[in-house]
């Protein structure tokens, strides 16, 4: 029914995009773990918030869980598509991206996706 060694012949043969990454999948998985602990750590050392105010559900704040290690994946996965891995097979680019990612954040998050509006023309908080 689902045979995984097709799934497997297909992502190294290209046809998910990941043909370029010359680095092994340990050295893949490592960096994204490390992006994500970058992010994270950096983040809180900015004093982004842990959570977000409650209620989680309708709360539009950044925090440092969710949205600074999932764009810090995102920028990482564009950069190993392309065929960039820096040097240390990704290493420091995947610290470099988690301290970019969690000054975004931090910085220009908010002028970069504006909060919505509410039903009385004002910014959510």
């Amino acid at each position: 029914m689902f045979n995984l060694n097709i799934i497997h012949s297909c992502v190294y043969s290209g046809v998910y995009g990941l043909v370029n990454i010359n680095i092994s999948s340990f050295d893949v998985v490592l960096s994204y773990v490390i992006t994500i602990i970058v992010s994270i750590i950096f983040a809180l050392i900015l004093r982004v918030p842990l959570l977000p105010n409650k209620p989680y559900m309708y709360s539009f704040d950044v925090s440092a869980l969710y949205p600074t290690p999932i764009i810090a994946m995102g920028i990482l996965s564009l950069f190993f598509v392309l065929g960039y891995t820096f040097i240390y097979n990704g290493i420091v680019l995947s610290v470099v991206i988690g301290i970019v990612t969690s000054l975004f954040v931090k910085y220009l998050f908010y002028e970069v996706f504006p909060k919505p509006l509410q039903n009385d023309g004002e910014e959510a908080s």
